[in-house]
């Protein structure tokens, strides 16, 4: 499961992602939540940051609150379930970030554990999206994110992971066309542990009213 991330810093983020429109305005997060509002990369011929909730709500969805279970997809399902097969078709997109939050199960109780990569830099998890329109004729604009079984180091914390892409694959992920069942297979597996690195932080995350600079740092 991934359900808490952030997007700690954004320079360079226009260039990372391949977004020529600068318009957006981006700031820094350390504590992102489901139901929250938060950038996303979608390709609309170029790149394009849109604003989308983290949480699911299919097109066909009746009540928009379906989205508040809808946080994750696991990459095992996605072809099967009908919240999910549709968008996997062709409403893909690109969740940046930074790192993610997972909590490991000890004696003492669950402590918070920050990932991210071991050069800090920037990467993106597979995301799905869909548009759900309301009776009164209002847009919402929702994602989840795609999950796998943890790679090597993250199984010391978790039984999941989300599906980080590598970047030579996220072009391949925001294309229009659906992707042949081989083409998901090799990418939706789990992220080399080699470059990636855990420390425990403090229990602060666990509300998601907090959000500053002193969540990602390694409690004491």
């Amino acid at each position: 499961m991934c359900g808490r991330f952030a997007l700690a810093f954004v320079k360079g983020f226009y260039n990372r992602f391949e977004v020529i429109d600068q318009q957006a305005s981006i700031e820094p997060r350390y504590n992102i939540a489901p139901t929250q509002i938060i950038p996303t990369i979608v390709r609309k011929s170029p790149n394009q940051v849109v604003m989308m909730r983290w949480g699911l709500v299919p097109f066909w969805a009746k009540d928009p609150r379906i989205g508040n279970r809808l946080i994750n997809a696991r990459a095992e399902g996605l072809t099967m379930k009908p919240a999910f097969r549709a968008s996997l078709k062709r409403k893909r997109c690109l969740v940046p970030a930074t790192g993610f939050y997972e909590w490991k199960k000890t004696d003492a109780g669950k402590v918070p554990h920050y990932v991210h990569m071991r050069d800090d830099s920037l990467f993106a998890f597979a995301g799905l999206y869909d548009n759900w329109h309301g009776p009164d004729g209002s847009e919402l604009l929702s994602f989840t994110i795609v999950t796998t079984s943890p790679n090597a180091m993250m199984k010391k914390i978790h039984s999941r992971m989300p599906v980080i892409l590598r970047q030579e694959d996220e072009e391949l992920w925001l294309s229009k066309e659906p992707l042949p069942e081989n083409e998901l297979k090799r990418i939706l597996q789990p992220y080399p542990a080699r470059p990636m690195v855990a420390h425990p932080v403090s229990q602060a995350v666990n509300n998601p009213n907090n959000d500053s600079e002193d969540l990602v740092t390694p409690s004491s």
